[in-house]
């Protein structure tokens, strides 16, 4: 995996400790569109599930994540799909 897949690995267990986390690079499935990145690592889904989500709503778990990934937003990464989820929750 590439820097930009670990940073945000890296930032988003250390800011939530996630019962489950996924991360899927994109990247390939844009290339030639805006936003692309030779190299890749500019389109990103990530789903986490984490404690720190319960009894949140959806827009402000959202919000929580990118503003752990927000140096990342500001440059390489173009573009993140984030689901959000609290233990148990589907």
């Amino acid at each position: 995996m590439g820097a930009i897949f670990e940073a945000i690995h890296n930032k988003l267990t250390a800011a939530f400790e996630p019962t489950r986390l996924e991360i899927e690079d994109e990247s390939a499935r844009h290339a030639g569109h805006a936003g692309s990145r030779p190299g890749g690592e500019s389109h990103f889904n990530v789903l986490i599930e984490a404690a720190a989500f319960a009894g949140k709503p959806k827009v402000v778990r959202q919000r929580l994540v990118y503003q752990a990934l927000s140096e990342e937003l500001k440059g390489p990464i173009h573009a993140l799909s984030v689901k959000a989820l609290a233990p148990g929750e589907a």
